[in-house]
């Protein structure tokens, strides 16, 4: 499907696929501290379930006193002249490759179209068109490509001229000023998302996502965190974390938290050092080995330091899961190698 922009011509950046981009870090998700600070009038939905993580549900027989519930931002009907906004604060400073504008289960009641404005209040930047007024169709997902390079803290959706959106999803890069993170010799998660780390490819996602693992704090339950199907021949699964920034590793934690029957049985863990190698160079390069084939246990947090054979400095770092089974949260903690 191919969107228009407002002059009527075809929008090359919206299409119905999963572009690339939604394998970056949603830097508006409430699970890195995005939120919904303002709009112009929630009045049938609230604002806040725009950065809700998971994916919107309808529920067909549910009804508050202002009408349908509705998961996502809905406003009431317009009647007056101008169009409705929500002020979205990025849970971390980002440049924003890609968005999602998800209409989905919004069918009669979704706006025709919407655009996008940021700000950087570090660099006090004022707002900014990053998207320019774009078509919408209902009941689905709405990627648009985003072609501006610079660091953002603030988004404002604006809708035309009223109506429901489900989530912004707002993929990028997270900006990090290591000045001031990785002081002196410090050390902190090089692999956080937080601090720009991203899972780059794994073996299986069956049943967690990948970047699970490297978001903040403990995981919630078993399904908040990466979990492979059970492996029925030969081989091993693995993920490949790049770094926020390459460093010099002082630990290294594999936490099995919650899962019990379904943990890995051993874990080893490998590292290179080359910043800005792709996918395909990092898949045939000779790794190094940081820690040996070692043996986890259920539901619990291990940690590793003086078992570390090979400290860095190190740009990726590879996971590897003997045969198979979950993680809920691995932390790669260093020191930036300057």
């Amino acid at each position: 499907m191919q969107h228009s922009t407002e002059n009527g011509r075809p929008d090359a950046g919206a299409d119905d696929s999963t572009p690339p981009f939604t394998q970056l870090t949603d830097l508006a998700s409430a699970r890195l501290g995005g939120r919904a600070i303002a709009a112009s009038d929630d009045f049938f939905a609230p604002k806040g379930n725009l950065v809700k993580p998971e994916a919107p549900v309808f529920i067909p027989d549910k009804y508050t006193a202002r009408g349908k519930w509705m998961d996502g931002w809905e406003s009431r009907r317009r009647r007056t002249p101008g169009h409705d906004w929500c002020v979205v604060q990025l849970g971390v400073r980002g440049r924003v490759r890609g968005v999602d504008v998800d209409t989905r289960y919004f069918t009669g009641n979704f706006p025709s179209h919407c655009s996008i404005d940021a700000k950087d209040n570090v660099t006090r930047t004022s707002w900014t068109t990053i998207l320019p007024k774009t078509a919408l169709r209902g009941d689905g997902h709405n990627y648009v490509a985003i072609g501006e390079d610079r660091p953002w803290t603030h988004l404002r959706l604006n809708i035309f001229p009223d109506g429901g959106v489900a989530r912004l999803r707002a993929y990028g890069d997270v900006t990090v000023d290591w000045t001031r993170v990785g002081t002196g010799n410090r050390a902190v998660d090089l692999a956080a998302l937080v601090h720009g780390g991203l899972v780059l490819a794994a073996s299986d996602v069956h049943y967690g996502a990948t970047d699970n693992m490297l978001m903040p704090g403990r995981a919630k339950h078993m399904g908040d965190g990466w979990e492979t199907k059970r492996r029925r021949g030969p081989g091993h699964d693995w993920a490949i974390v790049r770094l926020g920034a390459p460093g010099i590793l002082a630990k290294v934690e594999i936490d099995t938290n919650h899962f019990k029957g379904n943990f890995p049985d051993t874990a080893s863990i490998e590292g290179i050092f080359a910043p800005d190698a792709s996918l395909e160079t990092l898949s045939s390069a000779a790794w190094r080995e940081v820690l040996p084939q070692t043996t986890l246990k259920a539901h619990h947090r291990h940690y590793f330091s003086k078992e570390l054979r090979d400290r860095g400095p190190l740009s990726h770092v590879r996971l590897n899961l003997f045969p198979d089974g979950g993680v809920s949260r691995f932390r790669v903690h260093g020191t930036v190698a300057r």
